[in-house]
């Protein structure tokens, strides 16, 4: 298919928001431009998409490797009791008992669970040492997005001397 975009996405293709937007963002190797995407559809596990503008071969293959984003304004509404992670980086983590743990940098999966990658207002992080808290119902005791806020059920001391 002449032109057209393979895309791998990082959950069933089926279920991806890319389907059926009218414009992407693709980021990468000095790239940050906005797609006119004018069809994409479901091919096997990837999406395929024809892009307006791009008709050749060599133009598709100049844009491997990139990052396809989307508008956080297109997303559908999250069901309830679900978040979207990047609604999640900004919010202050606190325990029961008000401590400030951190504010949420990113949201990362390491295999099992995601995790919360924290960092202490005015603390500069070195890159080594991480404020990790895993992000599952166990530990994360109440997520508040209008409120800006996250409970958890962690301590302060539990990342001394790493």
């Amino acid at each position: 298919m002449r032109g057209w975009l393979r895309i791998v996405p990082f959950n069933d293709p089926r279920d991806s928001i890319l389907i059926g937007q009218p414009g992407w963002w693709l980021r990468g190797r000095g790239i940050c431009r906005l797609l006119e995407i004018e069809q994409a559809r479901v091919h096997g596990d990837e999406i395929v998409a024809k892009v307006g503008g791009l008709d050749d071969r060599d133009s598709a293959e100049a844009l491997k490797g990139c990052e396809v984003l989307v508008s956080r304004a297109a997303f559908p509404g999250a069901a309830p009791g679900e978040v979207y992670w990047i609604d999640l980086i900004g919010c202050s983590v606190r325990n029961p008992a008000g401590e400030l743990l951190g504010v949420v940098a990113s949201v990362e999966e390491f295999g099992a669970d995601p995790v919360l990658r924290l960092d202490l207002p005015g603390e500069a992080t070195d890159g080594k040492s991480a404020r990790l808290i895993p992000l599952v119902p166990a530990y994360v005791l109440e997520v508040d997005l209008p409120g800006r806020r996250i409970v958890a059920d962690w301590q302060a001391d539990y990342w001394e001397g790493t």
